[in-house]
């Protein structure tokens, strides 16, 4: 399991590195939880969280971002950004792998403050 998500991830950072996005950090942890990828999309800190799923079933891969799952993301995302001085401005978006796909459904801004 935690191979095919290594393998999401890496087709993840390729597809937003062919979009113009830079990877800054891959799997930023802390003690509230962990992000996917960090990425610039020209100045905007981009926080993405890729979600992997074998079908589209029970409401596919978008259905597997929780409320809770948000809340973790919102408060490592704090924390990450609480080691920077002067606060760029933020987005936070979903890269959904369903069904076999190749090619992931890039979802843009999804939640925020």
């Amino acid at each position: 399991m935690r191979e095919r998500g290594q393998l999401a991830e890496d087709a993840a950072v390729t597809f937003l590195q062919q979009q113009g996005l830079t990877l800054i950090e891959r799997n930023y942890h802390c003690r509230y939880g962990e992000i996917d990828l960090i990425a610039r999309d020209g100045e905007m800190l981009v926080f993405v969280e890729v979600r992997m799923r074998a079908s589209d079933a029970f409401g596919g891969a978008a259905a597997s971002i929780t409320a809770s799952k948000r809340d973790k993301l919102l408060r490592t995302a704090r924390h990450y950004l609480s080691g920077h001085s002067r606060l760029p401005a933020c987005r936070f978006d979903a890269l959904l792998i369903s069904g076999g796909n190749s090619t992931p459904e890039w979802l843009k801004n999804v939640f925020g403050e």
